[in-house]
């Protein structure tokens, strides 16, 4: 039997299930990661699991979103995290190291392994041949006590490279193309395996990029092969010996099959607001550009900043754009600096920000009101820079360099020749004693809490039937950023549910805490890709504590809906998406949960009597862990 690559790595990895798509899969997690605005969770529910030590091969903590350590609390998250590393036997990442996706392909992913990261763009990793999923902060906690991850088996996309990219095409316009044909919710139950004579002419690096922003696609993950270029990477990280040749076999049989023309490409962006928007710079020719942001867990690799570097130096930032560069590790900022090309940036008149996600998550580096702001990240969702009227477009970090120089988007034909592609040294200096590593016991370890982390909540089983009215009714394409916004104010609540939870769609709707507490709980009624986005575990979790027991939609991006099952929350589908006109704001509803079968249908009754057939695509075991309440109640109750 000839297998993909990502069914290689499923068999070497299966606990149990079948590897059929659509066919629940039960896989052996051999690496974890978390960031402090998610981990502070997740370590609480590994706490109230009762394991003594992580049960992983290795895990790692980092600490890249709330850097700012505005008032107390994060400061109090980043003791708790650090004291919780210690003791169960986690690798931390302090403020400032890095961003977790660009040290973790740097220091510790291995080709042929499996990760899973409380982060939606964990699949950076799928540049080095990792398997690496994005998933809720509570599915990351069970793999660290040992569980298995249960998901649904993805189908696998093979998408075939061909040709070299040429002039001033990058790897971010690669996944852009992608994108604009594909669209947000075009990856949702897939995973996109990359091969073909195109994959031999990207570095790791831009290969990161790629996978990184296959997230957007709502992708459960993108893969590259390990190989040639992978080795190299690898023995210039100190690493070679954790290099591992693994590629499909030759005449693999895959669900489907994109053909990207690499020497077709030319320099894209994205437009406001929304990743797959698909537009060139020819045709921004001429656009006023407020700001510029280089950097993010997509765009802040050395290659990046070389290319920056490049093309900043002997130049000056337009006196009306305001450069912003985050690098995405302090190993590339100590290349930088070794190679003198720092000075090449900061001459510029370039701000040169911290190691860390910044502005991608409105962590400071806001544009201005209705600002036009050119960035590198990987989504320009509205208000997601913390200026809700600023247009937000993706681009690659050489059209972010050219733009900030000119002040606007300019046609690539008029930009000139392109520069060589960066080579990566051979020899970059390490970073790696800068990591906290933990003792062999750390029983002793006392776990430092602030008064601003709150124990877990308890949930209580779903019942046979559920009353309730329609607390919020919202369009498509509604993110995690509109459900539970980020920005420094909230983000800095992430491990006090009662008191985030007061921002709940707060930017889309100000009366909605007020609304659902006076209904004394209620279902949210939605339109297609219903939670796409980040992995924030608090978009499911903080309107469970308000009351929310169903969401009611036309189709869900995949962690969210992952977020909803581990939190009890019902995620129920329109059988017939005309009925989304039916239910109105304020429209009782009531829901006979206890009819409710894996994949089956029921009927919704309307306060006048009328029905609403309504259906799911949830698993066995999804519902059951739904009818006790949650994922928690659900292991606790096999211990």
């Amino acid at each position: 039997m000839t297998k993909t690559l990502v069914r290689k790595i499923f068999d070497a990895h299966l606990v149990n299930g079948s590897v059929e798509p659509g066919k629940d899969i039960g896989l052996r997690i051999d690496q974890t990661l978390t960031q402090d605005a998610t981990g502070t969770m997740a370590y609480l529910q590994f706490e109230a699991m009762g394991v003594d030590r992580v049960q992983t091969d290795l895990s790692v903590s980092y600490v890249d979103h709330n850097t700012l350590q505005m008032g107390f609390r994060n400061p109090d998250d980043h003791r708790f995290l650090r004291s919780v590393a210690e003791r169960y036997g986690i690798v931390f990442s302090p403020a400032g190291l890095g961003i977790c996706h660009q040290l973790h392909l740097e220091n510790f992913a291995k080709p042929g392994a499996t990760l899973i990261g409380s982060d939606s763009h964990t699949p950076t990793a799928g540049g080095v041949g990792c398997l690496a999923i994005g998933a809720g902060g509570l599915s990351v906690a069970l793999s660290m006590a040992g569980q298995p991850y249960t998901m649904p088996c993805p189908k696998v996309v093979r998408v075939r490279l061909e040709g070299q990219l040429q002039g001033w095409a990058s790897a971010k316009d690669v996944i852009l193309y992608l994108l604009g044909e594909l669209s947000v919710k075009g990856g949702v139950g897939k995973i996109f395996e990359y091969g073909g004579p195109g994959v031999a002419t990207l570095t790791v690096p831009e290969r990161a990029v790629i996978t990184n922003m296959g997230a957007e696609l709502g992708a459960t993950t993108s893969i590259f092969p390990s190989d040639e270029q992978t080795r190299v990477f690898l023995a210039a990280m100190g690493r070679e010996d954790d290099y591992t040749p693994l590629a499909a076999d030759e005449g693999a049989v895959y669900d489907e099959e994109v053909v990207i023309d690499l020497s077709s490409l030319e320099p894209l962006a994205a437009a406001p607001h929304m990743p797959d928007r698909r537009i060139s710079i020819r045709e921004l020719d001429g656009m006023k550009v407020d700001q510029v942001c280089i950097g993010s867990c997509t765009n802040s690799s050395y290659i990046d900043m070389k290319n920056t570097a490049t093309l900043l130096k002997g130049q000056r930032v337009n006196p009306e754009t305001d450069l912003l560069v985050s690098p995405g590790s302090k190993q590339v900022v100590k290349l930088l600096a070794r190679e003198g090309i720092l000075e090449d940036i900061i001459d510029s008149g370039a701000r040169l920000l911290e190691c860390s996600c910044g502005p991608c998550i409105g962590m400071g580096g806001s544009p201005v009101s209705g600002g036009v702001s050119a960035r590198t990240y990987n989504r320009n969702f509205e208000g997601r820079s913390a200026t809700k009227d600023a247009k937000v477009y993706l681009v690659s970090p050489q059209t972010a360099a050219q733009t900030a120089i000119r002040g606007a988007f300019v046609d690539p034909a008029k930009w000139g020749e392109a520069p060589a592609k960066p080579v990566l040294p051979d020899n970059p200096p390490s970073i790696r004693h800068m990591f906290v590593f933990p003792p062999e016991n750390g029983q002793d370890v006392e776990v430092k809490r602030g008064p601003n982390i709150v124990p877990l909540e308890k949930f209580d089983v779903l019942p046979e039937s559920i009353e309730a009215a329609c607390a919020l009714k919202v369009g498509d394409d509604i993110t995690t950023d509109h459900i539970m916004p980020a920005g420094a104010e909230i983000t800095a609540l992430r491990s006090n549910i009662p008191a985030i939870s007061r921002h709940v769609f707060s930017r889309v709707d100000e009366e909605f805490v007020s609304r659902i507490e006076s209904m004394g709980g209620g279902i949210i009624v939605g339109g297609e890709n219903y939670g796409q986005g980040s992995s924030r575990e608090h978009a499911a979790l903080a309107p469970r504590h308000l009351g929310v027991r169903a969401v009611l939609v036309k189709s869900l991006a995949r962690i969210h809906r992952a977020n909803l099952v581990n939190f009890g929350i019902l995620p129920l589908l329109f059988a017939d998406k005309a009925d989304y006109d039916r239910v109105e704001l304020g429209s009782k509803l009531t829901i006979p949960a206890g009819e409710i079968t894996p994949g089956g249908q029921v009927d919704l009754v309307l306060e006048n009597g009328e029905t609403i057939p309504v259906v799911n695509d949830l698993s066995e075991y999804e519902l059951g862990v739904i009818r006790a309440g949650g994922l928690l109640n659900a292991v606790k109750k096999t211990q």
